[in-house]
């Protein structure tokens, strides 16, 4: 196939298609992102749900499941980062992708080792200080995306036009992209790629419980948030535990307030271990179009046939 022979990003990362599934917490193991990289895609580990042994195991078993290109993101808000950043390094991964932090800490050290460096931003403003840091790509994630988020709500088709006016290199887009129809918009609108969680989280072979795949698969639109702006903005289901911070929002809390509600490993235990009621459900806008689980196999190549098939309209108007 030689569709994307000069795209950016496929040339960057040594991947077939210019789709990304994101490292999402409790969700994106060694798995899920050794199929997404088989498939053509690049797969992601996502590390901020793991120790540092952990990781190591995650990484060591996607080398064996895959020969071609995967990546870990690190969000650099979670303990033990210049642990992972070591691990990453003596484990021989090509490609990181950071977020929640600051993209000069790593950044060159990760370079200096060979390593391909694509930071997360939300906005313009941070997106010229990861080109500064030195990063080789940025996700511009709009405010559509599910779990940690930007506080600015700018949406992905308002973000992804003014971040290209501004930047030099390769751009991918995020946040609210579940099919092929939405990855030709973004590439129109001016990105090189798309990264993708939602969908990849109702996947056979995402480690999210199958109760929050199923609902996901569920839920309809506008039944996700976005809320604790305080703490760090994210965006959830609407459930019990939601409901439950807007109950505590009536009392104007401190921010104090909203931790003790939140406390430790709400994520875990909506995500991982399946409670639908006091768990925290992160959770894109585009689950409302989201209506199956399936094979992230399938998932990949039904978005490349939806954006080959939605190219072809476009060129027929």
């Amino acid at each position: 196939m030689t569709m994307f022979k000069n795209n950016k990003i496929t040339n960057l990362l040594a991947i077939k298609y210019p789709l990304i599934q994101a490292g999402m917490i409790w969700t994106s193991g060694w798995k899920l992102a050794s199929t997404v990289s088989n498939a053509g895609g690049l797969g992601i580990i996502g590390a901020g749900s793991m120790y540092p042994d952990v990781l190591e195991e995650h990484i060591s078993k996607c080398q064996k499941a895959t020969q071609n290109p995967f990546g870990v993101n690190v969000p650099m808000l979670y303990p033990d980062i210049d642990k992972i950043m070591q691990i990453i390094v003596d484990k021989n991964v090509k490609i990181v992708f950071t977020s929640a932090g600051n993209p000069k800490t790593f950044t060159p050290y990760l370079k200096s080792n060979g390593i391909k460096v694509i930071h997360v931003v939300s906005s313009v403003k941070f997106a010229l200080k990861a080109q500064q840091a030195g990063v080789d790509a940025v996700v511009a994630e709009g405010f559509e995306a599910g779990g940690h988020n930007g506080r600015e709500e700018t949406t992905t088709f308002t973000l992804i036009p003014m971040v290209k006016k501004e930047i030099d290199i390769p751009l991918i887009a995020a946040g609210g992209i579940g099919n092929g129809q939405a990855m030709l918009a973004t590439m129109v609108l001016g990105a090189d790629a798309v990264q993708i969680g939602t969908r990849f989280v109702v996947s056979h072979e995402a480690s999210s419980h199958i109760n929050f795949k199923q609902k996901v698969v569920d839920i309809k639109e506008g039944e996700t948030q976005l809320t604790l702006k305080e703490l760090a903005p994210v965006r959830l289901i609407k459930n019990k535990f939601y409901n439950d911070i807007q109950q505590l929002y009536k009392k104007s809390p401190s921010k104090e307030d909203l931790q003790k509600l939140l406390g430790r490993a709400r994520a875990k235990k909506g995500m991982f271990e399946g409670d639908l009621d006091e768990g925290e459900l992160e959770i894109g806008q585009i689950s409302g179009l989201i209506d199956s689980i399936s094979p992230a196999k399938n998932i990949v190549n039904e978005i490349i046939e939806e954006f080959k098939t939605a190219q072809q309209k476009v060129c027929d108007i």
